[in-house]
This record gives C-alpha cells, structure tokens and sequence, in this order.
C-alpha cells in the first residue's frame, strides 16, 4: 500500500494545514480590508490578503502564478491605489464617505455570491483529480505558454488601465492645487 493510497481526508499532511491557515488568515485580511474605514489602513490589509494569495499559489506549487501576484498586485496595484489615495489628497484617517450605510445588504449579497461561486467551483470540479506524477501544471513553462499565447492582450490593456487611472489622479490632484491656488490669490486681493 503506498503512502498516497493511505492518506485520507481526516488526515492532512503539513502542506494541506499550512494551506488552511494561510487560508484562514488571507480570508481574515480580506474581510478587515472592506470593512475598516480608514482607507490606506484598507490598502494596507489588502497587501496581506493579496500576499497571502501569493503564498496558497506557492502552496499549490504554482510558483510562477504566485511571483506574478506579488509582482503585479502586491507591487504595482497596491502602489498606485496608495499613490492614487496620496495625489488626490484622500483623507487619511476615518472618512464618513467610506460607509454608506449599506452594510446588511451588502453582507447579504457577499455571502450569496459566495455560496454561489463555491457551489459552482465545487460542481465544476467534483470528480477531477491533480495527477502528481505528470508534468506540473503551475510551472513557469506551462503557464508562461498559456500567458503569452491566449492573454497578452488582456495583460496590456490592464496595463493602459493602470497608467490611465494614475495620470486621472495626477491630473485631479493638479486641479485642486489650481483652484487652491487661485483662491488663495483672490484672498490677497481682496485685502
């Protein structure tokens, strides 16, 4: 009897319990992220989930995919939400704005797309089973093939959305500090 023929769903090998507690705690990052009210302590705790993401990926010996969260979401989209809260001079501490008041209709709608997707996940891959023995389907090889031949365009225009959103904030920030300016001449004026 092998090793893998013995194991069983009662009993998780140290793989299966790290994955459940970074699980745990990516999901426990998450819920702090849309719920606290402060925005850049948001933007902080979705750095957790997001590298939380990246270490389930690592966990599932997809290394190339969890470089890729690290990179491109960790790195780049936390960046420019940070500088896009920074150039627009969003409020830093709590903001009213940031609750609308919405929260059990929103709890609602989360816990039913939730039920929804995991019962779909769940249908869609009910009886297929990872062949450990065969070529390893998260690595770089594999995924970079898959990346560069079916979604580069999807990749650049994310790209051109990003660049888009920070020269948005660049320039919403230089009309403020126009305004700001022009008003502060008209005060002096009018002594």
């Amino acid at each position: 009897m092998s090793l893998a023929a013995s194991h069983g769903f009662l009993s998780p090998t140290g793989v299966e319990i790290a994955f459940l507690l970074v699980g745990i705690v990516t999901l426990g990052a998450a819920v702090v992220t849309v719920t606290t009210k402060q925005l850049v302590h948001a933007a902080l705790w979705l750095v957790v989930a997001l590298g939380g993401l990246a270490v389930e990926y690592l966990l599932l010996t997809a290394e190339f995919v969890a470089w890729v969260q690290v990179l491109i979401y960790v790195g780049s989209v936390v960046v420019l939400l940070l500088f896009g809260l920074m150039l627009t001079r969003a409020p830093i501490g709590r903001s009213p704005d940031a609750d609308s008041g919405n929260r059990p209709a929103a709890l609602v709608v989360a816990v039913a797309s939730a039920a929804a997707l995991v019962w779909v996940v769940v249908d869609a891959f009910r009886t297929t089973w990872i062949d450990l023995d065969g070529p390893a389907q998260g690595s770089t090889k594999v995924s970079g093939t898959i990346l560069f031949r079916h979604w580069v365009l999807p990749f650049e225009a994310l790209s051109v959305l990003l660049l888009a959103a920070l020269v948005g904030a660049i320039v919403l920030s230089r009309k403020d500090r126009a305004a700001d300016h022009a008003d502060g001449n008209v005060r002096k004026g009018q002594r």
